[in-house]
């Protein structure tokens, strides 16, 4: 199923759109949350810090991938609200070389940097070893993180965001009994986590291509559309490099970020690692209006419609507020009590909830200005500005390490739960400000028939 986010009225279509991408998303992160309880509830605290010691690390990396796999899309977008197509299948085709080529080159550098970043990390030697052996079995599944989010990307830009819903469902369910077999049965331990969580990456991929085949012909390339064209290869890297850098850079900081938690002990780790598994399932709803706004604004973007793009934009902003006011109070009313769902009897719940609760009352503050990242940053990519999110992620680096930096320099443990806050705030002001200078220049009207 393709929609045309062109025509029609614009809030029920963005509304229609982002539902599935919102429920797919919320699937993927009870999956991670799942794996993550698991891994408390049979192998304890000391390796669920293990293992949440090195989730921003993990994005660290295979952000850089989903972030070049969204960049991918967008000339797919851009194409079919233009109403190229042949120019969108040999889009897709480059895309896939260069995908194979970067996850390569992605994995081997992802294993050889290990052990040196868990270091700078000063991650506790407590759980170092199981952090090594998690982290290393997660980076040699690159591939299929990439492959996965490519294909669902393109899925999205043609107007397609129920597919990779069922399938990430699918793997959701898998990645549970993976959990439970291999931990709680085989008694693998970490690396039993890792092991599932690849292996439903995998699943996804699969199914995303064989769906792609069977359904969406307008995605599958002839043998003519193989050639690689350089103009269509450098704006791939032109948008996918800046895309993928951001996420890298956004991740970075939340290396620094986690480098400073570290700093409090084992105990600080494992009680922020539970609350931001919770504190992500509300995110959600910022990051599924950002993959809606990279659809919207592509396909508007080839029609040449940017009255229509001012409007949605202004739509977005409207729905994020509404969505960011329930989210504050979800955070400060609900969460802190689900914290026990990640430990195991006999854990010191009053000291986890003591050192949980600063993070999450702190970032329900700022939850509209990170939806505006979301709808700006992933809105102009849309439009291909490919420079915008990078320069985005700079901002979010910088903010996160002074803050990081202040945390450790003074040993302030609010301070370090305050990264994430300053850099929503930094980079949704910067986001709000580059709309604002681009939005002035661009034409009243539509610029293609």
């Amino acid at each position: 199923m393709q929609m045309d986010m062109t025509r029609g009225p614009i809030l029920p279509r963005i509304i229609r759109f982002m539902i599935p991408i919102l429920i797919g998303n919320i699937f993927q992160q009870l999956y991670n949350m799942v794996d993550t309880m698991i891994v408390g509830k049979f192998l304890g605290s000391s390796a669920l810090a293990a293992v949440g010691s090195t989730g921003n690390l993990m994005f660290m990396v295979t952000g850089f991938a989903m972030g070049a796999a969204i960049g991918f899309s967008v000339r797919t977008s851009q194409t079919l609200g233009a109403g190229q197509t042949e120019q969108l299948k040999n889009s897709v085709a480059c895309s896939i070389i260069l995908a194979v080529a970067l996850s390569a080159a992605l994995t081997a550098v992802s294993l050889a940097g290990v052990n040196g970043a868990l270091h700078l990390m000063r991650t506790p030697a407590d759980i170092f070893a199981e952090a090594k052996t998690y982290i290393t079995i997660i980076f040699g599944g690159i591939t299929a993180t990439f492959f996965y989010n490519l294909l669902s990307a393109h899925l999205r830009a043609v107007g397609n965001s129920t597919a990779p819903l069922f399938f990430l469902i699918l793997s959701a369910v898998l990645n549970v009994a993976l959990d439970l077999l291999l931990i709680a049965g085989l008694g693998m331990g970490v690396e039993g986590a890792a092991f599932a969580t690849v292996l439903s990456q995998t699943l996804s991929a699969l199914l995303c291509l064989v769906y792609i085949l069977k359904r969406m012909p307008i995605l599958v390339p002839g043998r003519e559309h193989w050639k690689m064209r350089k103009e269509v290869a450098a704006y791939h890297l032109k948008m996918g490099v800046p895309i993928g850098l951001q996420h890298t850079i956004t991740a970075s900081g939340m290396v620094v970020m986690q480098a400073a938690i570290n700093g409090f002990g084992s105990a600080a780790v494992a009680s922020i690692t539970a609350a931001t598994k919770l504190q992500y399932l509300l995110m959600q709803g910022c990051t599924a209006m950002g993959h809606t706004m990279t659809t919207f604004c592509g396909q508007n973007t080839g029609r040449g419609d940017y009255r229509r793009l001012r409007e949605g934009f202004r739509k977005a902003i409207r729905l994020e507020l509404v969505f960011s006011i329930f989210a504050a109070l979800v955070l400060i009313f609900v969460l802190p009590k689900l914290l026990f769902l990640f430990f195991r009897a006999g854990t010191d719940m009053e000291t986890v909830i003591r050192l949980a609760k600063p993070y999450l009352y702190i970032t329900s503050a700022f939850y509209f200005p990170l939806s505006l990242i979301f709808i700006f940053r992933n809105g102009l990519q849309g439009c291909g500005y490919a420079m915008i999110p990078l320069f985005s992620g700079v901002v979010e680096l910088a903010a996160r390490c002074a803050m990081a930096f202040l945390s450790i320099r003074f040993g302030s443990y609010l301070m370090a739960v305050s990264c994430d806050p300053a850099a929503w705030l930094c980079a949704g002001l910067y986001g709000a400000a580059a709309y604002l200078m681009l939005s002035r220049k661009w034409p009243a009207e539509k610029t293609v028939p």
